[in-house]
């Protein structure tokens, strides 16, 4: 089978592998869409583990199911989360499912960006889930993307009426609008340097934008009514971003950090300014659950969420490497989705 192996975000050749071979419990799913995930260009990240076949918001259709395999079948339609947890340790049975050890540990065989990949089968037990109709391969691949925002909002505890600051308008950023939309925000901004995604973000649902180079605790109380914002979400590893997060958020607060920085950034913080005076919140969310991936799906099959319309680009196997570029420059595309059989 072609894979597209990534040795840098400039360097992305297309290869040949065996087809994966299952085994009891496993499937095998011949990949329709992948698409590239923001964390999927972060060099720092991967190099050293280069190469590798990335990968890991899918959707596709089953063609063979090992021996024990009950739910699914060859023909099936189906998205997987890449990562699973065991559901049963210490982190697991209080809902910290994202730090879980066996989390970390599983993935997808060999990635997303592959015409067939293997799913272990503790994947296929905690991370399979069949595609009703009305969801396409292609609007599959945001239900990762999607579940992990989702997750990320649950813990800033968003409320119905919140003010809403979105701190970068890429994928991420639109579905963090789109979503504090659905859940009732009062009003939701959203920032960016880019122009083309300052558009988008209106398009998807944002009140107001400011461009991220202006004064935004000035400019977020004339668009808000004098306030700053209840939410600030960051959206963006940015150190800048995240000093201008610190002074935009209200009294009673909180502040979601959602992109990782660079290695070895810090920031510095007033602890009486910031949380012990004010009552600010200060967190972060990695991945999701398996519960946040089934809810994703239902937010995407209702349409509360329509995501196909921020499919900027579709490409071949052999365009992956165009895809690399595109995201990494984060400048004319939102989604690049790869279809693996063309």
């Amino acid at each position: 089978m072609r894979v597209a192996v990534w040795y840098n975000n400039r360097d992305v050749r297309i290869e040949e592998m065996p087809v994966p071979q299952i085994g009891p419990g496993e499937l095998l799913v011949r990949v329709e869409a992948s698409g590239i995930c923001g964390s999927d260009v972060m060099e720092w990240y991967r190099l050293d583990r280069a190469p590798l076949v990335l990968g890991h918001e899918i959707g596709g259709q089953v063609v063979a199911a090992g021996e024990g395999v009950e739910h699914f079948q060859e023909g099936d339609r189906v998205s997987a989360l890449h990562h699973v947890p065991c559901n049963t340790c210490y982190y697991c049975l209080r809902g910290r499912h994202t730090i879980c050890d066996t989390l970390r540990r599983t993935n997808f065989d060999p990635g997303g960006f592959a015409q067939y990949i293997r799913l272990p089968a503790i994947n296929v037990d905690h991370g399979v889930f069949r595609l009703p109709d009305e969801v396409s391969y292609e609007e599959a691949t945001f239900m990762e993307p999607l579940a992990c925002v989702l997750r990320g909002q649950t813990r800033a505890n968003i409320r119905p009426g919140n003010s809403v600051l979105v701190m970068g308008s890429g994928i991420a950023g639109l579905l963090h609008v789109q979503l504090a939309r659905a859940l009732g925000a009062g009003r939701v901004i959203a920032t960016d340097i880019n122009n083309y995604r300052l558009e988008a973000a209106r398009r998807f649902g944002a009140e107001a934008t400011l461009h991220a180079e202006e004064d935004l605790p000035t400019r977020l109380r004339q668009v808000n009514q004098g306030y700053l914002a209840d939410l600030v979400i960051v959206c963006t590893g940015a150190t800048s971003a995240i000093i201008q997060a610190l002074k935009s958020v209200e009294r009673g607060g909180t502040i979601l950090l959602f992109a990782p920085t660079d290695p070895g950034v810090s920031i510095p913080i007033s602890i009486n300014d910031l949380f012990w005076r004010t009552d600010v919140t200060l967190t972060t969310s990695y991945a999701n659950s398996p519960a946040d991936f089934q809810t994703a799906l239902e937010l995407i099959r209702s349409g509360t969420i329509p995501v196909r319309q921020m499919i900027t680009h579709r490409l071949g196997l052999g365009e992956t490497g165009l895809g690399f570029r595109l995201v990494a420059e984060a400048r004319d595309s939102i989604k690049v989705i790869i279809e693996p059989q063309r």
